[in-house]
């Protein structure tokens, strides 16, 4: 417990790069998420802690359809939209999330993949809701885009800490907030954020930049490119 008076410590969070650069044949990066834990007067922290980290992607909007089966043929049934879902998202604790705070708390704090607030639009079921989340989430954790990492986070001598989070090849461009908090008695008492940015460079951004800025003219290129890709694929086969 915290003496009656006794500020409450600092979070000092870094990470191990700044930017990761998307480039061709990029295979995934693993980042390095570390810190330290201080007093106001700068001294180590001293103190009982747990150490959650959250990463999260910039934000997209979704619609997810639900597949059925109908006459023997799998057709899209029914769907919902979500306007606000992280494009990656991952934890990492220094021990089982149920250990260390309340559902209440974990709910708050976004502290695992079942309390992403992933905001559903228009009205919808609660039950039904909750069935389409839970099957968005299921889809991103199998694509390794969310991930909960229980006991990824070393901890030395209560002042030192660090996680690593990998970031797979299908990873979204754009920046990434990795939020460090500090847990001690099931009550968040520190946090701390650092950015990471996720940058196309090279071929590919250039590709990027053309279908954002110019879409018309990139459009009519790319059919114009297929038409005579498959223009000379018949010539050739034809001179055979």
């Amino acid at each position: 417990m915290m003496l009656s008076g006794q500020r409450d410590p600092i979070l000092v969070p870094e990470v191990s790069q700044h930017e990761v650069q998307v480039r061709q044949g990029f295979t995934g990066t693993e980042l390095l998420l570390f810190g330290a834990i201080i007093d106001p007067a700068g001294r180590g922290g001293g103190g009982q802690y747990d150490i959650v980290v959250v990463l999260k992607g910039p934000p997209e909007p979704i619609r997810l359809r639900e597949k059925a089966r109908f006459a023997g043929v799998w057709i899209n049934a029914e769907n919902t939209d979500f306007r606000s879902v992280p494009s990656f998202f991952a934890v990492a604790s220094s021990r089982p999330v149920e250990e260390i705070v309340d559902q209440k708390t974990a709910a708050i704090y976004e502290f695992g993949t079942d309390y992403i607030q992933l905001s559903p639009t228009g009205i919808i079921d609660p039950a039904e809701q909750a069935r389409f989340a839970a099957g968005l989430v299921d889809l991103k954790t199998r694509q390794n885009l969310y991930q909960e990492l229980v006991g990824g986070v070393e901890l030395r001598e209560q002042v030192l800490y660090q996680a690593r989070i990998s970031l797979p090849s299908n990873v979204s461009t754009g920046v990434y907030t990795a939020e460090t908090f500090a847990v001690t008695d099931g009550r968040v008492i520190a946090s701390a954020m650092a950015e990471v940015a996720v940058r196309k460079v090279g071929f590919e951004r250039f590709i990027e930049n053309s279908a954002n800025d110019w879409g018309l003219y990139y459009g009519l290129a790319a059919v114009l490119l297929s038409i005579g890709m498959g223009w000379a694929a018949g010539r050739f086969y034809a001179m055979i």
